[in-house]
């Protein structure tokens, strides 16, 4: 593994245990420069293609997943573990869907219904970067239309 600070691959794992959830083994490492980082070993039963609006089709991308969930969630009152599980079940779901190829649709909608009940405000920062509001009216419009912040 190759050490973030150094760009060397003169790593050691320090400890090695599963995720909570059981999906990955987080393994703690120590680079001879006296780095200590993280990394995560998860399963991956199949190679996913997302097919963007355009057509264009590109590898399935977990980290690019989890910045734009974690983007929604900035500053917000969640804690890495319960977004690291939500990320991971929206993965899990996507590879039980049993297609190679999956819409960009499909992945921001399974992501705006999970943010729906995980966090309001996080849902619609999600959605104004996801629908692509080009103005006001369009983003009043649909926080009118949700009801996520008449239950409060």
């Amino acid at each position: 593994m190759i050490c973030p600070c150094e760009k060397k691959g003169e790593t050691s794992v320090v400890d090695s245990r599963p995720t909570e959830d059981g999906t990955a083994i987080r393994r703690r490492r120590l680079c001879v420069c006296g780095e200590r980082f993280t990394t995560f070993e998860r399963i991956q039963i199949r190679e996913l293609m997302v097919v963007k609006k355009n057509g264009r089709k590109s590898p399935f991308d977990r980290d690019k997943l989890s910045k734009s969930i974690y983007i929604a969630l900035k500053k917000r009152p969640i804690d890495t573990e319960t977004v690291e599980k939500f990320i991971t079940n929206i993965s899990r779901s996507l590879e039980e869907l049993g297609q190679s190829e999956i819409t960009s649709n499909t992945i921001g909608t399974m992501v705006m219904d999970g943010l729906k009940n995980l966090d309001p405000v996080a849902y619609v920062r999600f959605a104004s970067v996801y629908r692509n509001f080009r103005e006001e009216k369009d983003f009043i419009q649909f926080v009118d239309k949700i009801d996520v912040f008449k239950k409060r």
